[in-house]
């Protein structure tokens, strides 16, 4: 663990035995992580943070409304309308990296 960020290393440290010690396919996973994401309402950066895994797994948008409609009945509207709306900040956030880091090779050029 360095120095420099010990809760970051302290995450993708946990994050990386929850990958290995797990017995779900990686869809079927991210599928979990991302029901779980909604009922604790999880904040932008969160999704933000699982956004590759979530593509690497071949999650699919109807995928991932349908866990929204799974989870509805238990966790309320209020909490999936409001996932809603932290998947669309984590998607401005990919947006805005993205257009950072192609400003950056631009710069190299």
């Amino acid at each position: 663990m360095s120095s420099d960020g010990p809760v970051l290393d302290t995450l993708t440290d946990m994050t990386t035995v929850s990958v290995e010690h797990n017995s779900l396919s990686p869809r079927e996973f991210m599928l979990a992580r991302l029901a779980a994401l909604i009922a604790v309402d999880a904040p932008p950066i969160s999704y933000f943070a699982n956004a590759s895994a979530i593509q690497e797994s071949g999650m699919t948008t109807e995928d991932i409304q349908g866990v929204m409609i799974a989870v509805a009945p238990v966790v309320g509207a209020p909490r999936v309308m409001s996932a809603g709306g932290h998947i669309l900040r984590a998607l401005g956030i990919a947006v805005a990296v993205a257009e950072s880091e192609m400003d950056d090779e631009s710069s190299l050029r």
